[in-house]
Protein backbone atom coordinates (compact mmCIF):
# COMPACT_ATOMS: atom_id res chain seq x y z
CA UNK A 1 0.00 0.00 0.00
CA UNK A 2 1.46 3.33 -1.12
CA UNK A 3 2.16 5.74 1.93
CA UNK A 4 1.78 9.23 0.02
CA UNK A 5 -0.57 10.66 -1.70
CA UNK A 6 -0.89 14.06 -4.17
CA UNK A 7 -2.96 16.65 -3.52
CA UNK A 8 -5.20 17.06 -6.70
CA UNK A 9 -4.93 20.33 -8.95
CA UNK A 10 -7.49 21.26 -11.04
CA UNK A 11 -7.13 20.67 -14.77
CA UNK A 12 -7.03 24.39 -15.60
CA UNK A 13 -3.66 24.81 -13.37
CA UNK A 14 -2.24 21.69 -14.78
CA UNK A 15 -2.62 22.84 -18.44
CA UNK A 16 -2.72 25.89 -19.03
CA UNK A 17 -2.82 28.39 -22.34
CA UNK A 18 0.33 29.26 -23.96
CA UNK A 19 0.95 33.22 -21.70
CA UNK A 20 1.10 36.11 -23.08
CA UNK A 21 4.74 37.24 -23.70
CA UNK A 22 5.54 40.32 -21.28
CA UNK A 23 8.87 41.78 -20.07
CA UNK A 24 8.65 40.57 -16.60
CA UNK A 25 7.95 36.66 -17.56
CA UNK A 26 10.78 35.17 -16.02
CA UNK A 27 9.95 36.69 -12.75
CA UNK A 28 6.11 35.64 -12.58
CA UNK A 29 6.64 32.74 -13.85
CA UNK A 30 8.99 32.10 -10.71
CA UNK A 31 6.12 33.27 -8.79
CA UNK A 32 3.87 30.72 -10.29
CA UNK A 33 6.16 27.74 -10.44
CA UNK A 34 6.21 26.49 -6.58
CA UNK A 35 1.77 27.24 -6.67
CA UNK A 36 0.77 25.23 -9.30
CA UNK A 37 3.20 22.65 -9.22
CA UNK A 38 1.58 19.13 -7.81
CA UNK A 39 2.92 18.88 -4.24
CA UNK A 40 3.16 14.84 -2.38
CA UNK A 41 1.84 15.00 0.85
CA UNK A 42 2.70 11.99 3.35
CA UNK A 43 0.36 9.72 4.23
CA UNK A 44 -0.35 7.13 7.13
CA UNK A 45 2.57 5.64 8.87
CA UNK A 46 4.82 7.51 7.15
CA UNK A 47 2.58 11.07 8.20
CA UNK A 48 1.79 9.64 11.59
CA UNK A 49 5.60 9.24 12.60
CA UNK A 50 7.00 12.20 11.09
CA UNK A 51 3.98 14.19 13.35
CA UNK A 52 4.85 12.57 16.65
CA UNK A 53 8.82 13.50 16.15
CA UNK A 54 8.20 17.25 15.25
CA UNK A 55 6.18 17.45 18.56
CA UNK A 56 8.36 15.61 20.46
CA UNK A 57 10.58 18.43 19.36
CA UNK A 58 8.04 20.81 20.23
CA UNK A 59 7.69 19.62 23.18
CA UNK A 60 11.00 19.63 24.45
CA UNK A 61 11.80 23.67 23.89
CA UNK A 62 8.14 24.13 25.67
CA UNK A 63 9.96 21.89 28.29
CA UNK A 64 12.81 23.95 28.67
CA UNK A 65 11.61 27.29 29.44
CA UNK A 66 10.48 26.49 33.05
CA UNK A 67 11.82 22.95 33.64
CA UNK A 68 15.22 25.29 34.98
CA UNK A 69 12.21 27.27 37.58
CA UNK A 70 12.76 24.73 40.14
CA UNK A 71 16.64 23.49 39.60
CA UNK A 72 17.79 27.20 40.25
CA UNK A 73 18.46 26.71 43.75
CA UNK A 74 20.57 23.73 43.64
CA UNK A 75 22.39 25.05 40.39
CA UNK A 76 23.31 28.03 42.38
CA UNK A 77 24.34 26.09 45.56
CA UNK A 78 26.96 23.97 43.15
CA UNK A 79 28.07 26.69 41.25
CA UNK A 80 28.52 29.16 44.11
CA UNK A 81 27.06 32.05 41.66
CA UNK A 82 23.95 32.99 43.36
CA UNK A 83 24.51 36.57 41.08
CA UNK A 84 23.93 34.71 37.89
CA UNK A 85 20.42 33.63 38.84
CA UNK A 86 19.01 35.93 36.38
CA UNK A 87 21.28 35.00 33.59
CA UNK A 88 19.59 31.55 33.78
CA UNK A 89 16.78 32.08 31.98
CA UNK A 90 17.38 35.94 30.96
CA UNK A 91 20.16 33.68 28.55
CA UNK A 92 17.35 31.71 27.30
CA UNK A 93 14.95 34.04 26.53
CA UNK A 94 17.01 36.48 24.79
CA UNK A 95 18.34 34.13 22.56
CA UNK A 96 14.93 32.58 21.88
CA UNK A 97 13.00 35.88 20.96
CA UNK A 98 15.99 37.40 19.30
CA UNK A 99 16.47 34.47 16.85
CA UNK A 100 12.67 34.14 16.05
CA UNK A 101 12.09 36.15 13.28
CA UNK A 102 15.60 35.89 11.66
CA UNK A 103 14.72 31.84 11.16
CA UNK A 104 11.66 32.99 9.74
CA UNK A 105 13.47 34.58 6.74
CA UNK A 106 16.27 31.66 6.91
CA UNK A 107 13.22 29.20 6.21
CA UNK A 108 11.72 31.44 3.23
CA UNK A 109 15.38 31.25 1.33
CA UNK A 110 17.23 27.92 2.86
CA UNK A 111 16.62 24.22 2.30
CA UNK A 112 13.70 23.59 5.21
CA UNK A 113 14.97 20.24 5.98
CA UNK A 114 18.62 21.69 6.27
CA UNK A 115 17.83 24.56 8.40
CA UNK A 116 14.96 22.70 10.87
CA UNK A 117 17.86 19.83 11.63
CA UNK A 118 20.51 22.85 12.18
CA UNK A 119 17.77 24.32 14.53
CA UNK A 120 17.22 20.33 16.54
CA UNK A 121 21.58 20.50 16.90
CA UNK A 122 21.83 23.73 18.30
CA UNK A 123 19.36 23.16 20.92
CA UNK A 124 20.70 19.85 21.67
CA UNK A 125 24.04 21.05 21.48
CA UNK A 126 22.76 23.84 24.05
CA UNK A 127 21.62 21.14 26.15
CA UNK A 128 24.43 19.10 26.06
CA UNK A 129 26.79 21.98 27.58
CA UNK A 130 23.78 22.93 30.26
CA UNK A 131 24.06 19.48 31.75
CA UNK A 132 27.96 18.96 31.50
CA UNK A 133 28.74 22.53 32.37
CA UNK A 134 31.78 22.66 34.92
CA UNK A 135 30.71 26.30 36.07
CA UNK A 136 28.04 29.33 36.10
CA UNK A 137 29.64 30.88 33.06
CA UNK A 138 29.77 27.85 30.56
CA UNK A 139 25.78 27.33 31.78
CA UNK A 140 24.83 30.18 30.57
CA UNK A 141 26.51 30.00 27.24
CA UNK A 142 24.39 26.90 26.82
CA UNK A 143 20.99 27.97 27.66
CA UNK A 144 21.99 30.98 25.04
CA UNK A 145 22.70 28.40 22.61
CA UNK A 146 19.58 26.48 23.38
CA UNK A 147 17.46 29.69 23.16
CA UNK A 148 18.61 30.03 19.61
CA UNK A 149 17.93 26.54 18.66
CA UNK A 150 14.17 26.75 20.02
CA UNK A 151 13.47 29.45 17.97
CA UNK A 152 14.31 27.88 15.16
CA UNK A 153 12.49 24.61 16.03
CA UNK A 154 9.38 26.90 17.41
CA UNK A 155 8.68 28.00 13.87
CA UNK A 156 10.18 25.19 11.86
CA UNK A 157 7.48 22.95 13.30
CA UNK A 158 4.65 24.52 11.55
CA UNK A 159 6.35 25.08 8.18
CA UNK A 160 7.03 21.71 8.04
CA UNK A 161 3.46 21.06 8.99
CA UNK A 162 2.45 23.44 5.67
CA UNK A 163 4.26 21.18 3.41
CA UNK A 164 3.56 18.02 5.15
CA UNK A 165 -0.55 18.17 5.30
CA UNK A 166 -2.76 20.03 3.19
CA UNK A 167 -4.56 23.44 4.48
CA UNK A 168 -7.97 21.89 5.39
CA UNK A 169 -6.74 19.10 8.17
CA UNK A 170 -4.07 21.42 9.38
CA UNK A 171 -5.89 22.98 12.10
CA UNK A 172 -6.32 18.97 13.57
CA UNK A 173 -2.71 19.44 14.07
CA UNK A 174 -2.62 23.20 15.25
CA UNK A 175 -4.56 21.76 18.13
CA UNK A 176 -2.13 18.94 19.56
CA UNK A 177 0.37 22.02 19.21
CA UNK A 178 -1.45 24.19 21.37
CA UNK A 179 -2.26 21.06 23.73
CA UNK A 180 1.52 20.07 23.65
CA UNK A 181 2.32 23.77 24.75
CA UNK A 182 -0.20 23.49 27.62
CA UNK A 183 0.71 20.05 29.16
CA UNK A 184 5.16 21.53 29.20
CA UNK A 185 3.93 24.26 30.72
CA UNK A 186 3.14 22.89 34.06
CA UNK A 187 4.94 19.87 33.66
CA UNK A 188 8.37 22.04 33.29
CA UNK A 189 8.79 22.47 36.99
CA UNK A 190 7.61 19.44 38.11
CA UNK A 191 10.01 17.47 35.79
CA UNK A 192 12.92 19.70 36.96
CA UNK A 193 11.91 19.43 40.48
CA UNK A 194 12.33 15.68 40.70
CA UNK A 195 14.81 15.58 38.32
CA UNK A 196 16.42 18.11 40.93
CA UNK A 197 15.41 15.75 44.07
CA UNK A 198 16.05 12.51 42.80
CA UNK A 199 18.84 12.42 40.20
CA UNK A 200 20.50 15.23 39.82
CA UNK A 201 19.61 18.68 37.83
CA UNK A 202 21.59 17.52 35.10
CA UNK A 203 19.35 15.34 33.93
CA UNK A 204 16.93 18.35 32.96
CA UNK A 205 18.94 18.77 30.57
CA UNK A 206 20.69 15.53 29.35
CA UNK A 207 16.95 14.00 29.16
CA UNK A 208 16.58 16.10 25.82
CA UNK A 209 19.72 14.45 24.24
CA UNK A 210 17.91 11.12 23.51
CA UNK A 211 14.92 12.67 22.63
CA UNK A 212 16.43 15.10 20.14
CA UNK A 213 18.48 12.65 18.44
CA UNK A 214 14.72 10.64 18.01
CA UNK A 215 13.39 13.95 15.98
CA UNK A 216 16.54 14.43 14.13
CA UNK A 217 16.44 10.41 12.99
CA UNK A 218 13.02 10.86 11.66
CA UNK A 219 12.99 14.00 10.20
CA UNK A 220 16.06 13.23 8.36
CA UNK A 221 14.45 10.41 6.44
CA UNK A 222 10.71 10.71 6.32
CA UNK A 223 10.58 14.57 5.63
CA UNK A 224 10.76 15.20 1.90
CA UNK A 225 10.10 19.26 0.48
CA UNK A 226 10.55 20.00 -2.93
CA UNK A 227 12.98 22.09 -4.38
CA UNK A 228 11.45 25.98 -4.36
CA UNK A 229 12.74 28.28 -6.68
CA UNK A 230 13.59 30.57 -4.15
CA UNK A 231 16.56 28.07 -2.27
CA UNK A 232 18.40 27.76 -6.28
CA UNK A 233 19.74 31.42 -6.18
CA UNK A 234 23.40 32.59 -5.37
CA UNK A 235 24.66 32.20 -1.78
CA UNK A 236 24.97 35.48 -2.23
CA UNK A 237 22.35 36.72 -3.07
CA UNK A 238 21.37 34.21 -0.18
CA UNK A 239 22.95 36.32 2.13
CA UNK A 240 21.57 39.57 0.81
CA UNK A 241 18.56 38.18 1.44
CA UNK A 242 18.67 38.22 5.36
CA UNK A 243 19.44 41.93 5.33
CA UNK A 244 22.12 42.13 7.68
CA UNK A 245 21.70 46.13 8.40
CA UNK A 246 17.91 44.95 9.63
CA UNK A 247 19.60 42.01 11.95
CA UNK A 248 22.06 44.75 13.06
CA UNK A 249 19.02 46.86 14.31
CA UNK A 250 16.78 43.91 15.29
CA UNK A 251 19.02 41.36 17.46
CA UNK A 252 20.73 44.12 19.50
CA UNK A 253 17.42 46.27 20.27
CA UNK A 254 15.37 42.96 21.88
CA UNK A 255 18.55 42.10 23.97
CA UNK A 256 18.56 45.50 25.45
CA UNK A 257 14.55 45.46 26.04
CA UNK A 258 14.48 42.55 27.18
CA UNK A 259 17.27 43.20 29.55
CA UNK A 260 15.97 46.57 30.98
CA UNK A 261 12.55 44.66 31.20
CA UNK A 262 14.58 41.92 33.59
CA UNK A 263 16.81 43.86 35.70
CA UNK A 264 14.58 46.84 35.75
CA UNK A 265 13.06 46.72 39.47
CA UNK A 266 14.81 44.31 40.81
CA UNK A 267 18.46 44.38 39.95
CA UNK A 268 17.96 47.99 39.44
CA UNK A 269 15.42 50.57 40.27
CA UNK A 270 13.81 51.93 37.12
CA UNK A 271 15.37 55.44 37.79
CA UNK A 272 18.93 53.80 37.00
CA UNK A 273 20.87 55.31 33.84
CA UNK A 274 21.53 51.51 33.32
CA UNK A 275 17.70 50.69 32.69
CA UNK A 276 17.12 54.26 31.22
CA UNK A 277 19.69 53.65 28.66
CA UNK A 278 18.54 50.28 27.84
CA UNK A 279 14.96 51.28 27.10
CA UNK A 280 16.25 54.28 24.92
CA UNK A 281 18.55 52.24 23.12
CA UNK A 282 15.95 49.45 22.22
CA UNK A 283 13.38 51.82 21.36
CA UNK A 284 15.51 53.46 18.98
CA UNK A 285 17.06 50.36 17.19
CA UNK A 286 13.64 48.71 17.03
CA UNK A 287 12.13 51.73 15.07
CA UNK A 288 15.32 51.50 12.96
CA UNK A 289 14.64 47.84 12.47
CA UNK A 290 11.12 48.55 11.31
CA UNK A 291 12.30 51.81 8.67
CA UNK A 292 15.06 49.92 7.55
CA UNK A 293 11.92 46.92 6.65
CA UNK A 294 9.63 50.13 4.24
CA UNK A 295 13.65 50.85 2.65
CA UNK A 296 14.48 47.78 1.56
CA UNK A 297 11.01 45.74 1.49
CA UNK A 298 12.86 43.71 -1.33
CA UNK A 299 15.12 42.18 1.30
CA UNK A 300 13.44 42.66 4.23
CA UNK A 301 12.99 40.01 7.38
CA UNK A 302 9.29 41.18 7.42
CA UNK A 303 7.95 42.52 4.77
CA UNK A 304 5.53 45.55 5.08
CA UNK A 305 3.44 43.73 2.72
CA UNK A 306 3.30 40.60 5.17
CA UNK A 307 3.10 42.37 8.62
CA UNK A 308 0.32 44.61 7.00
CA UNK A 309 -1.87 42.39 5.82
CA UNK A 310 -5.54 42.08 7.74
CA UNK A 311 -5.49 39.11 9.15
CA UNK A 312 -1.25 39.10 10.17
CA UNK A 313 -1.60 42.68 11.99
CA UNK A 314 -5.02 41.45 13.68
CA UNK A 315 -3.01 38.31 14.25
CA UNK A 316 -0.19 40.14 15.53
CA UNK A 317 -2.35 42.14 18.10
CA UNK A 318 -3.96 39.34 19.36
CA UNK A 319 -0.47 36.89 19.97
CA UNK A 320 0.53 39.81 21.59
CA UNK A 321 -2.48 40.00 24.13
CA UNK A 322 -2.67 36.47 24.62
CA UNK A 323 1.61 36.19 25.35
CA UNK A 324 0.61 38.83 28.10
CA UNK A 325 -2.13 37.30 30.09
CA UNK A 326 -1.41 33.72 29.57
CA UNK A 327 2.19 34.67 31.02
CA UNK A 328 0.56 36.49 34.14
CA UNK A 329 -1.59 33.44 34.95
CA UNK A 330 1.08 30.91 34.32
CA UNK A 331 3.37 32.99 36.52
CA UNK A 332 1.20 34.81 39.07
CA UNK A 333 -1.57 31.50 40.11
CA UNK A 334 0.90 28.88 41.51
CA UNK A 335 2.29 32.35 43.23
CA UNK A 336 -1.03 32.75 44.48
CA UNK A 337 -1.54 28.73 45.99
CA UNK A 338 1.57 28.90 47.41
CA UNK A 339 1.59 32.82 49.26
CA UNK A 340 -2.23 32.19 50.43
CA UNK A 341 -3.16 28.60 50.37
CA UNK A 342 0.41 27.47 51.35
CA UNK A 343 0.59 25.22 48.81
CA UNK A 344 4.06 23.84 48.22
CA UNK A 345 5.89 24.65 44.70
CA UNK A 346 5.15 20.71 43.56
CA UNK A 347 1.20 21.38 44.72
CA UNK A 348 1.06 24.38 42.78
CA UNK A 349 2.13 23.41 39.57
CA UNK A 350 -0.75 20.27 40.39
CA UNK A 351 -3.50 23.15 41.56
CA UNK A 352 -3.14 24.28 37.93
CA UNK A 353 -4.16 21.35 36.03
CA UNK A 354 -7.36 22.18 36.01
CA UNK A 355 -6.23 25.45 33.29
CA UNK A 356 -4.14 22.83 31.27
CA UNK A 357 -5.96 20.10 30.87
CA UNK A 358 -9.39 22.44 29.71
CA UNK A 359 -6.60 24.37 27.30
CA UNK A 360 -5.27 20.53 25.85
CA UNK A 361 -9.10 19.49 25.41
CA UNK A 362 -10.51 23.28 23.80
CA UNK A 363 -6.98 22.86 21.62
CA UNK A 364 -7.72 19.43 20.15
CA UNK A 365 -11.41 19.67 19.89
CA UNK A 366 -11.34 23.25 17.91
CA UNK A 367 -8.75 21.75 15.96
CA UNK A 368 -11.05 19.10 14.62
CA UNK A 369 -14.26 21.38 14.44
CA UNK A 370 -12.11 23.90 12.23
CA UNK A 371 -11.04 21.09 9.67
CA UNK A 372 -15.03 20.24 9.64
CA UNK A 373 -16.20 23.97 9.78
CA UNK A 374 -13.47 25.61 7.69
CA UNK A 375 -13.81 29.04 9.62
CA UNK A 376 -11.08 29.30 12.66
CA UNK A 377 -12.46 33.61 13.30
CA UNK A 378 -15.60 31.91 15.14
CA UNK A 379 -13.95 29.49 17.32
CA UNK A 380 -11.49 32.71 18.29
CA UNK A 381 -14.43 35.36 19.06
CA UNK A 382 -15.96 32.76 21.25
CA UNK A 383 -12.76 32.01 22.82
CA UNK A 384 -11.70 35.12 23.73
CA UNK A 385 -15.12 36.08 25.05
CA UNK A 386 -14.62 32.68 27.36
CA UNK A 387 -11.21 33.85 28.47
CA UNK A 388 -11.88 37.10 29.43
CA UNK A 389 -14.92 35.86 31.63
CA UNK A 390 -12.83 33.20 33.33
CA UNK A 391 -9.75 36.10 33.61
CA UNK A 392 -12.27 38.32 35.32
CA UNK A 393 -13.75 35.49 37.49
CA UNK A 394 -9.78 34.59 38.51
CA UNK A 395 -9.71 38.46 39.64
CA UNK A 396 -12.60 37.73 42.68
CA UNK A 397 -9.80 35.22 44.10
CA UNK A 398 -9.71 35.58 48.21
CA UNK A 399 -8.79 33.92 50.97
CA UNK A 400 -11.33 31.79 51.75
CA UNK A 401 -11.93 30.99 48.60
CA UNK A 402 -13.39 27.54 47.72
CA UNK A 403 -11.79 25.02 45.82
CA UNK A 404 -14.52 24.06 43.69
CA UNK A 405 -14.27 27.95 42.57
CA UNK A 406 -10.92 28.20 41.88
CA UNK A 407 -11.13 24.60 39.73
CA UNK A 408 -14.23 26.24 37.69
CA UNK A 409 -12.54 29.73 36.99
CA UNK A 410 -9.37 27.79 35.79
CA UNK A 411 -11.40 25.45 33.27
CA UNK A 412 -13.52 28.35 31.80
CA UNK A 413 -10.24 30.44 31.79
CA UNK A 414 -8.08 27.83 29.92
CA UNK A 415 -10.83 26.52 27.60
CA UNK A 416 -10.96 29.88 25.90
CA UNK A 417 -7.37 30.09 25.43
CA UNK A 418 -7.35 26.56 24.05
CA UNK A 419 -9.96 27.76 21.76
CA UNK A 420 -8.48 30.68 20.60
CA UNK A 421 -4.70 30.29 20.59
CA UNK A 422 -4.07 28.96 17.13
CA UNK A 423 -5.77 30.94 15.15
CA UNK A 424 -3.42 33.39 14.26
CA UNK A 425 -1.21 29.97 13.43
CA UNK A 426 -4.04 29.46 10.92
CA UNK A 427 -4.80 32.86 9.65
CA UNK A 428 -1.23 32.71 8.40
CA UNK A 429 -1.54 29.53 6.72
CA UNK A 430 -4.79 30.38 5.23
CA UNK A 431 -3.89 34.07 3.89
CA UNK A 432 -0.12 34.19 2.44
CA UNK A 433 1.53 32.04 -0.26
CA UNK A 434 3.28 28.71 1.31
CA UNK A 435 6.11 30.51 0.48
CA UNK A 436 5.74 33.15 2.92
CA UNK A 437 4.52 31.37 5.64
CA UNK A 438 7.36 30.86 7.79
CA UNK A 439 7.75 34.50 7.86
CA UNK A 440 4.26 35.25 8.77
CA UNK A 441 4.46 32.40 11.52
CA UNK A 442 7.88 33.80 12.94
CA UNK A 443 5.85 36.79 13.45
CA UNK A 444 2.96 35.78 15.48
CA UNK A 445 5.37 33.13 17.91
CA UNK A 446 7.28 36.60 18.22
CA UNK A 447 4.62 38.59 19.18
CA UNK A 448 3.77 35.85 22.13
CA UNK A 449 7.02 35.21 23.15
CA UNK A 450 8.19 39.24 23.66
CA UNK A 451 5.11 40.01 25.34
CA UNK A 452 5.01 37.04 27.07
CA UNK A 453 9.18 38.18 28.42
CA UNK A 454 7.80 41.98 28.88
CA UNK A 455 4.93 41.04 30.83
CA UNK A 456 6.75 38.64 33.52
CA UNK A 457 8.56 41.94 34.12
CA UNK A 458 5.47 43.88 34.37
CA UNK A 459 3.54 41.34 36.79
CA UNK A 460 6.47 41.11 38.80
CA UNK A 461 6.69 45.27 39.49
CA UNK A 462 3.46 45.40 39.97
CA UNK A 463 2.99 42.92 42.47
CA UNK A 464 6.38 44.24 44.56
CA UNK A 465 4.58 48.06 43.82
CA UNK A 466 0.82 46.70 45.22
CA UNK A 467 2.93 44.83 48.12
CA UNK A 468 4.72 47.87 49.45
CA UNK A 469 1.48 50.37 49.42
CA UNK A 470 -0.88 47.81 50.87
CA UNK A 471 1.51 47.01 53.78
CA UNK A 472 3.00 50.37 54.79
CA UNK A 473 0.14 50.99 57.04
CA UNK A 474 0.81 47.26 58.38
CA UNK A 475 4.27 46.79 58.81
CA UNK A 476 7.22 48.74 58.31
CA UNK A 477 8.64 46.74 56.00
CA UNK A 478 10.87 48.08 53.13
CA UNK A 479 10.89 47.14 49.30
CA UNK A 480 14.60 45.48 49.22
CA UNK A 481 13.18 43.45 51.95
CA UNK A 482 10.24 42.36 49.95
CA UNK A 483 12.28 41.32 46.82
CA UNK A 484 14.48 39.10 48.92
CA UNK A 485 11.90 37.61 51.10
CA UNK A 486 10.28 35.42 48.33
CA UNK A 487 7.01 33.95 48.07
CA UNK A 488 6.37 33.01 51.49
CA UNK A 489 8.90 34.67 53.61
CA UNK A 490 7.09 37.49 53.87
CA UNK A 491 5.04 35.97 56.09
CA UNK A 492 7.84 35.18 58.22
CA UNK A 493 9.35 39.07 59.06
CA UNK A 494 5.79 39.87 59.63
CA UNK A 495 4.13 39.31 63.55
CA UNK A 496 1.15 36.81 63.82
CA UNK A 497 -1.08 39.16 64.69
CA UNK A 498 -0.55 41.30 61.90
CA UNK A 499 -0.87 37.73 59.44
CA UNK A 500 -4.45 37.85 58.17
CA UNK A 501 -3.98 41.64 57.10
CA UNK A 502 -0.54 40.82 55.48
CA UNK A 503 -2.22 37.69 53.70
CA UNK A 504 -5.54 39.61 52.82
CA UNK A 505 -2.34 42.85 51.27
CA UNK A 506 -0.69 39.68 49.52
CA UNK A 507 -3.95 38.76 47.91
CA UNK A 508 -5.46 41.68 46.73
CA UNK A 509 -1.58 42.41 45.34
CA UNK A 510 -2.11 39.58 42.66
CA UNK A 511 -5.37 40.42 42.19
CA UNK A 512 -4.46 43.40 40.39
CA UNK A 513 -1.81 41.05 38.39
CA UNK A 514 -4.75 39.60 37.23
CA UNK A 515 -6.58 42.50 36.79
CA UNK A 516 -4.09 43.29 34.21
CA UNK A 517 -4.26 40.12 32.32
CA UNK A 518 -7.96 40.41 32.42
CA UNK A 519 -7.59 43.73 30.29
CA UNK A 520 -5.42 41.81 28.02
CA UNK A 521 -7.95 39.22 27.48
CA UNK A 522 -10.96 41.93 26.80
CA UNK A 523 -8.18 43.61 24.42
CA UNK A 524 -7.70 41.16 21.81
CA UNK A 525 -11.53 41.06 20.83
CA UNK A 526 -9.97 43.98 18.47
CA UNK A 527 -7.46 41.46 16.55
CA UNK A 528 -10.35 39.23 16.11
CA UNK A 529 -12.85 41.72 15.23
CA UNK A 530 -9.91 42.52 12.40
CA UNK A 531 -9.63 39.03 11.45
CA UNK A 532 -10.52 38.21 7.97
CA UNK A 533 -13.18 35.20 7.53
CA UNK A 534 -11.18 32.71 5.56
CA UNK A 535 -12.00 29.23 5.03
CA UNK A 536 -9.44 26.47 5.26
CA UNK A 537 -11.38 24.39 3.36
CA UNK A 538 -10.42 23.80 -0.50
CA UNK A 539 -13.88 23.47 -2.69
CA UNK A 540 -11.99 22.45 -6.35
CA UNK A 541 -14.97 22.83 -7.73
CA UNK A 542 -15.10 26.25 -7.39
CA UNK A 543 -13.31 28.95 -9.20
CA UNK A 544 -13.50 31.96 -6.55
CA UNK A 545 -10.04 31.08 -4.28
CA UNK A 546 -10.81 29.74 -0.55
CA UNK A 547 -7.12 30.21 0.11
CA UNK A 548 -3.97 31.91 -0.13
CA UNK A 549 -2.72 29.07 -2.29
CA UNK A 550 -5.65 29.22 -4.72
CA UNK A 551 -5.57 33.14 -4.43
CA UNK A 552 -2.02 33.53 -5.56
CA UNK A 553 -2.49 31.25 -8.46
CA UNK A 554 -5.56 33.38 -9.66
CA UNK A 555 -3.85 36.20 -9.14
CA UNK A 556 -0.46 34.61 -11.27
CA UNK A 557 -2.85 33.21 -14.13
CA UNK A 558 -4.67 36.45 -14.08
CA UNK A 559 -1.19 38.71 -14.49
CA UNK A 560 0.06 36.51 -16.98
CA UNK A 561 -3.08 36.60 -19.63
CA UNK A 562 -3.85 33.46 -19.02
CA UNK A 563 -7.49 34.16 -17.45
CA UNK A 564 -10.31 34.77 -19.60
Amino acid sequence: MSLEKKESVPQEDRNPPPPLITSDTKAKEQDLKPIQSDHVYPSGLKLALLMISIFVGMFLVSLDKLIISTAIPQITNEFHAANDIGWYGTAYLLANCACLLVFGKIYTIFNIKATFLTAVVLFEVGSAICGAAPNSIAFIIGRAIAGLGAGGVQSGIIVIIVFAVPLHKRPQYQGFFGAIFGIASVLGPLVGGAFTTSVTWRWCFYINLPLGGVVIVFVFFLLHIPDRPETKIPFKDKLRQLNALGLLALVPGVVCLCLALQWGGTMYTWRNGRIIALLVLSFVLLIAFVLIQCWKPDQATVPPRIFMQRSIASGFWVSCCAGAHQTLFIYYLPVWFQAIDGNSAVQSGIHILPMVLALVFASILTGILTSRIGYYVPFLIFGICITSVGAGLLTTLGIHTAVGQWVGYQILYGYGVGSSSQAPNMAAQTVLPRNEVSTGISVILFAQTLFGAIFVSVGQNVLDNQLAKRLAGISSITPKQLQTAGVTGLFDIISPENHTAALEAYNDSLRVCFQVALILACLSIFGAAGMEWRSVKKNKEDSTPKNAEDAQVGKNVESKGLAP
